[in-house]
Order: structure tokens, then C-alpha cells, then sequence
């Protein structure tokens, strides 16, 4: 049941709002909603708007969060976060450290796997935008800090980089990851990678890198092929210790 106060989607003729449940009003294209029936319903209940219109109540997904955040910068896409979690077997026994924060994105989606993640970004601009919208996600089990990963300690599960990466990168990620765990490098550019997979390879028992590709489907009354958008995101390299 939507509490006052809860985060929740209506959606309805191809619109779709972010709202929070309880005193006021919304104005939208298909008319006002009147915020406090939200109040004691459940998802997939339907409300109209004060115009007729009927829309549907669900609860927010990682994925809504990645379209609705504040970015402050160009977030991971679903698909790498995706592989990601796939290719390192994360689980609810896991401690994940995410560092480059970013937008909060990959944090959130990580945080619906993992038993913790700590989220660090250097730059306080951009921890501020993070910070707040984490904390509106309602998730209990993120933490996020206003600090440069090389000056992280502890030990994790799962170190997971999504920045400007150098050698110092990886060898204290190595210092951070228990007996078993793995490193995993987001970069968008070869020369990145090289760098992380050779630095990797002196240190980690296995190291592998992949290119990450999928393509959209168009399909038509004349027939259906492979989207002409571009397919191809970035690269990641995987280290096991």
C-alpha cells in the first residue's frame, strides 16, 4: 500500500510523471492529479485527473532512475551496469565499492543485488547532485562519500571504476578486494583499457576484456532489421584476485 510520502510513476497516453504521494496538486498535459489519492493505493490502480484522463500507479525501478536523475555527467547504460552484475556473479553477500559516482545510476542498480554498496565521487559537485537523489530512491543499503578512491581503505567484494582510470587505479583497487573478487573497468576508449588490462595482468590470477554491443530492433509494415543508431557503449575489463 502508498504511503504519504512514497515515491511513485503515474503513467498513461505515453506520459509519465515522478510524484510523491500526499498533500498537493500536479499539472500535466492530461490535467490535474490531486496528489493525496495516491494515499492507500496500490500499484497498477488506476486515477484520473481532474480532466477525466485515467492513469496507472507503479513503483519506481533502477531503470526509472536512470531516466529521471539529475545528471551531472554521462551515466553507464543499463546494458553495462547489466554486465557488470552478470560477469561477477554479484549477490546479496557482496560489498560492493562503486567509485565515480557520477549520477548515482550504477549505485542504484547495484544496491538492488548486493547486500552494500559504498559509492565514492571526488568531486563535491557532483556528490551533492548524487547524494540527494539516492536518498530519494528510499534505499537503505548505499552509502556515498566525498572522496577520491585512492584514498579509500577496507576491503570489498567487488570494486567497480567508472572514471578517468590510471595504473594507481588498479594497484590500489588490488589492495581493496578480497581473495576471490573481482575488479571491473568501465572505459570508453582502447588506449583506457590497455591500460587497465596490462596493469591487471601483472597483479590479478585472471583478466579478461569485452566490448559492449546491442542493437535495437526496427521493425515496420515493410519488414524488420537492425536499428541504424549506434550500438557500441564502451569497454570493460574484468580482473579476478
Amino acid at each position: 500500500m502508498i504511503a504519504a510520502g512514497d515515491r511513485v510513476i503515474l503513467s498513461g497516453k505515453g506520459k509519465t510523471y515522478v510524484v510523491r504521494a500526499g498533500e498537493g496538486s500536479l499539472g500535466t498535459d492530461l490535467g490535474m492529479v490531486d496528489l493525496s489519492q495516491l494515499t492507500g493505493k496500490e500499484p497498477g490502480d488506476i486515477i484520473t485527473t481532474k480532466s477525466g484522463k485515467e492513469l496507472a500507479i507503479r513503483l519506481p525501478r533502477a531503470t526509472d532512475f536512470f531516466e529521471q536523475a539529475k545528471r551531472s555527467g554521462a551515466p553507464m547504460l543499463p546494458r553495462d551496469i547489466g554486465l557488470v552484475i552478470g560477469l561477477t556473479g554479484m549477490n546479496k553477500n557482496d560489498h560492493v565499492l562503486d567509485a565515480g559516482t557520477g549520477s548515482g545510476v550504477a549505485a542504484v542498480f547495484f544496491a538492488g543485488v548486493a547486500g552494500k554498496v559504498t559509492t565514492c565521487e571526488r568531486r563535491e559537485e557532483f556528490f551533492r547532485i548524487a547524494e540527494e537523489s539516492i536518498r530519494e530512491t528510499g534505499l537503505s543499503n548505499i552509502e556515498v562519500v566525498n572522496r577520491d578512491v585512492l584514498e579509500m581503505d577496507g576491503q570489498y567484494d567487488i570494486v567497480h571504476l567508472d572514471l578517468g582510470i590510471t595504473k594507481e587505479h588498479v594497484i590500489h583497487a588490488y589492495s581493496l578486494i578480497r581473495p576471490g573478487g573481482y575488479l571491473v573497468c568501465y572505459t570508453p576508449f582502447f588506449e583506457q583499457m590497455g591500460v587497465v588490462y596490462d596493469t591487471a595482468s601483472e597483479l590479478f590470477s585472471e583478466v579478461t576484456a569485452h566490448e559492449s554491443i546491442m542493437r535495437e530492433m526496427d521493425r515496420s509494415d515493410r519488414g524488420t532489421r537492425p536499428s541504424t543508431k549506434v550500438c557500441h557503449s564502451g569497454y570493460l575489463t574484468v580482473a579476478r584476485k
